[in-house]
């Protein structure tokens, strides 16, 4: 999924013992479609050789302001006009404190100096260092002239302490990355409830009924809707799932875990996208001790779990309601009927005997269909692709309530 495909992202090195993480966080990058090009500062070499940047990038790693070679044009305003992003991982307190004095001394300082793109910084250090508060006020100035800053972790340090400090994970640099190059506001005010995963039913302290959901969908859609500006809820089932920087998660378990999430949630939120696979029924009984294996006979009787859409959409007033229809037969038809009885807005058609379509995939073939009878059946795509479908007609379905 090349998001930032022809995005040009300058990535700073500088010296600290995390500089071998910048390593993977390139990679990201480029899985991502971008071109990138590393700058490194003196310190880092101490750390990690440029020849390991250039090998992962493809690109020739600066190093030198002033190098031995010849060079004709004046290469830091070059490569400031050329970077749409500029990313410092891992950023030291060293280096934070240079710009924020405006010292441009070296090759990155110097581009920085000339940047014409946003500046993302990530730093790491020792804990004593995060709180030290001449690098705070550094901080807080240069947010103020438009840096964005990854917040550090907490964790075990190189000075052997346990502490804040800790670069973030190269995940969580990304979705940093992601917000300055594919971030908007359209929908920037709002709050988007979204519901992903499954639920379990216990039998009996140890066994339930489940269903292969893997949360992918919902997650997808959560991330979407935060890289829209909004701010989201996820509520979410069991999940391995990592969802999106500045998502709100909360996990629950069971339905009624889910409809009590759900509809405290709903009380302040502008849409709901209900996209977790919820169980339509539940044991009667949960027995309190484990089942024996060693009986011959097991008869379980089970009850209707309360529909969570259908109570959400009964209040719903001038707000977006958008549900999933899972459907093996008589689809549109099904999944129309769906939609009028629960008074949903947009329903999320998807049949899991088609290949690529389902539970546990990356992939998903889904058809939109709106109350007005506005059918439009996408391709096969990625949940990640699918989702930001969806939220575009959910911007469509707010304009018109707005009108």
């Amino acid at each position: 999924m090349k998001i930032f495909k022809n995005k040009n992202i300058l990535l700073g090195v500088t010296g600290s013992i995390a500089a071998y993480k910048a390593c993977e966080v390139l990679r990201l990058l480029q899985r991502l479609g971008a071109d990138v090009k590393v700058v490194m500062t003196e310190a880092a070499e101490k750390f990690i050789g440029k020849v390991t940047f250039e090998a992962l990038s493809g690109n020739r790693v600066i190093t030198e302001l002033f190098p031995e070679e010849r060079i004709t044009e004046v290469e830091h305003i070059k490569i400031a006009e050329w970077a749409d992003c500029i990313l410092i991982c891992p950023a030291t307190a060293n280096i934070i404190g240079k710009i924020s004095s405006g010292i441009a001394d070296d090759f990155l300082t110097t581009t920085v100096m000339a940047a014409r793109s946003v500046v993302i910084l990530a730093p790491a250090m020792d804990h004593r260092m995060v709180k030290n508060p001449i690098y705070i006020s550094n901080c807080e100035k240069l947010k103020k002239h438009g840096y964005r800053f990854v917040t550090t972790e907490k964790g075990y340090l190189a000075s052997g302490a346990e502490g804040e400090g800790r670069l973030a994970r190269p995940e969580t640099i990304i979705d940093s990355v992601k917000m300055v190059l594919i971030g908007s506001k359209r929908l920037s005010g709002k709050k988007v409830l979204v519901t992903a995963g499954p639920t379990r039913e216990y039998l009996d302290p140890v066994r339930f009924i489940s269903n292969p959901s893997s949360g992918r969908m919902g997650f997808a859609l959560a991330e979407q809707a935060a890289l829209r500006g909004a701010e989201v809820t996820l509520i979410s089932g069991p999940s391995r799932e990592r969802y999106f920087t500045g998502v709100s998660l909360k996990m629950v378990e069971t339905s009624e875990e889910m409809k009590e999430a759900v509809l405290e949630e709903w009380k302040d939120s502008d849409v709901l996208i209900m996209s977790a696979a919820v169980a339509d029924f539940r044991p009667k009984e949960i027995r309190p001790e484990k089942i024996k294996k060693d009986i011959s006979e097991l008869k379980i009787k089970l009850q209707r779990v309360e529909d969570i859409l259908s109570l959400a959409a009964k209040k719903k007033q001038k707000r977006i309601v958008v549900g999933f229809a899972l459907e093996t037969e008589a689809e549109e038809e099904n999944a129309f009927k769906k939609l009028e009885e629960k008074n949903l807005d947009l329903i999320c058609l998807n049949n899991p005997k088609e290949e690529g379509a389902g539970f546990e995939v990356e992939t998903n073939r889904i058809t939109l269909i709106q109350r007005n009878g506005e059918r439009e059946t996408l391709p096969l795509m990625t949940k990640y692709e699918a989702a930001g479908k969806i939220l575009d007609r959910v911007e469509k379905l707010m304009e018109k309530i707005e009108r």
